[in-house]
């Protein structure tokens, strides 16, 4: 028996085959799929997006599925797992996530789909359950009001001192974030938090001189 030999015997040995019932393969696929569908819903519940994407979505049930069954496979051969972990280190996803709680929620199915496939379903359960109650909650918890963009267009030389000054009169606080001239005209862009934007809007455009006001929301990170 040459070295070679010895030392396939001893490392197979190591890592004798697993034998799974059809039955159990099943019941393996069919929780991961049940908890990818709770997934599924609390995405659906928790999503505060202005355009939800249901293909994503979906998405996380597939997801859950398909990870519990490359398990189920690298840990019932050792043949099979080198070279499932050969595979998926060319593959490259393009997709960017832009959202973090996106993420999140992959990270969650693909756990999941792990947890399900090395036979730990009752742990996946709980960490579904948990997960799902610290998002409503941390979800549900009140955060302080994003500003607005305030967009204003006005002639003359003392266009932005009258329109800051009537500005003041309805919020605490206002910054100017972008001031465009071009001949008479003068472009402002302001960050303002007031209670009501269409008072300030209507006050704003009243001003001898402003010829357009927009006030738009963004969805970027809040100061406190």
């Amino acid at each position: 028996m040459t070295f070679k030999d010895i030392f396939k015997n001893s490392f197979l040995e190591g890592y004798a085959q697993i034998s799974l019932t059809p039955l159990a393969i099943a019941a393996c696929l069919l929780i991961s799929c049940l908890i990818g569908i709770y997934i599924f819903a609390a995405y659906r519940i928790l999503c505060r997006k202005s355009f939800y994407n249901k293909n994503f979505s979906i998405s996380l049930i597939a997801i859950s599925v398909i990870t519990a069954s490359i398990i189920l496979a690298v840990q019932s051969n050792v043949v099979i797992s080198l070279g499932m972990v050969g595979a998926l280190s060319i593959v490259r996803f393009r997709t960017a996530i832009k959202d973090p709680m996106d993420l999140a929620f992959l990270f969650w199915s693909i756990s999941c789909g792990i947890i399900c496939g090395a036979g730990l379903a009752i742990i996946a359960v709980a960490l579904s359950v948990i997960m799902s109650v610290v998002i409503w909650i941390f979800n549900a918890l009140p955060v302080a009001k994003a500003p607005v963009l305030l967009l204003v267009t006005a002639t003359g030389n003392d266009g932005e001192k009258k329109v800051m000054e009537t500005v003041g009169k309805h919020c605490r606080w206002s910054n100017v974030k972008s001031r465009t001239f071009s001949h008479e005209q003068l472009d402002l862009v302001i960050e303002v938090r007031s209670v009501d934007e269409g008072a300030m809007a209507s006050s704003v455009m009243a001003i001898e001189g402003v010829t357009s006001v927009s006030v738009l929301a963004h969805d970027g990170e809040v100061t406190f």
